[in-house]
């Protein structure tokens, strides 16, 4: 009877800490074992800098080529790439601006963040964590039925600019390099596609040529005026943060009154996307919050 009484106490001993929540930072500081943390290095990022994170595709020659996508430009994918920042942006507030062409995009963080205590392989592993898994979760609403015939891979690197002239000046560098990739790509692709042109015949023709030879060729032997080009495609993709104002109806009911709907407006934060020139002071000045002031 004592034992059986002792069984049932032990029973309800262990019970009611099964219960209580295991602590592995309590385990861990009073384990012998406690000294591996000293092999950690800190990469906490200096303060008062803008924190960049830019992703690039792994190895996306071969992923465009496997998944059929269009050329010299995918709007599918270039959208789907959109759609992943945009859901960088939102689950990361403190980014202020994004900027992506291609198989890339650019993350920047607040001068003033102090999410993930600023680490860089926490803020760089979020934002690639994110957009990967969100890449992969949007493609049927960009691709269709088209299968992903395997998950895509982005490799990331962390960079701190001090000042905004310093950032703007790195936007602008990816920005040129937009420009540049896609004309070069443009002349390319039309020069196989409606020239009849083999690939190396193309690389050939192009060899040396300037950006005004490249010009040249569009228009004098296809008709084709590069500035009408789609503004997505010469322009990339910027991301920003702005305030909307929304209007949605609301039921209310008064006392002595019939319950009616009600217009209520409300301002709301939302990411806006834009392609547009981000090398003039222009869109800077018609957007004053994206940057912080020097000081």
């Amino acid at each position: 009877m004592l034992i059986e009484r002792l069984g049932a106490a032990g029973r309800s001993c262990f019970s009611a800490a099964s219960l209580r929540p295991f602590s592995s930072s309590n385990a861990m500081a009073k384990s012998k074992f406690e000294y591996v943390r000293s092999f950690e290095t800190d990469d906490t990022c200096l303060r008062n800098c803008y924190v960049v994170v830019r992703l690039d595709g792994r190895n996306f020659h071969k992923f465009a080529e496997q998944h059929r996508f269009a050329k010299p430009n995918d709007d599918r994918a270039l959208g789907l790439m959109s759609k992943s920042a945009r859901s960088v942006m939102e689950e990361l507030e403190d980014i202020t601006i994004a900027y992506g062409q291609s198989d890339e995009f650019s993350f920047v963080f607040k001068r003033t963040t102090t999410w993930f205590k600023r680490r860089a392989s926490k803020l760089m592993t979020h934002v690639a964590s994110q957009f990967s898994s969100s890449y992969v979760f949007y493609w049927k609403e960009f691709f269709g039925e088209q299968p992903l015939l395997y998950p895509p891979g982005f490799d990331g690197r962390v960079v701190l600019y001090p000042t905004n002239r310093n950032l703007r000046d790195y936007l602008s560098w990816r920005q040129a390099d937009c420009h540049i990739n896609n004309l070069y790509n443009t002349v390319f692709w039309t020069l196989v596609q409606r020239g009849g042109l083999t690939t190396t015949q193309a690389e050939d023709r192009l060899k040396g040529t300037l950006a005004s030879d490249k010009n040249e060729i569009l228009f004098s032997e296809f008709d084709i005026n590069y500035n009408n080009e789609s503004a997505l495609h010469r322009k990339g993709t910027t991301l920003i943060w702005e305030k909307r104002d929304e209007t949605v109806s609301k039921r209310i009911k008064r006392p002595n009154e019939e319950e009616k709907l009600v217009p209520v407006t409300r301002s709301r934060r939302k990411v806006e996307i834009y392609h547009c020139d981000i090398i003039g002071d222009q869109f800077w000045e018609e957007h004053p919050d994206v940057l912080e002031d020097d000081t």
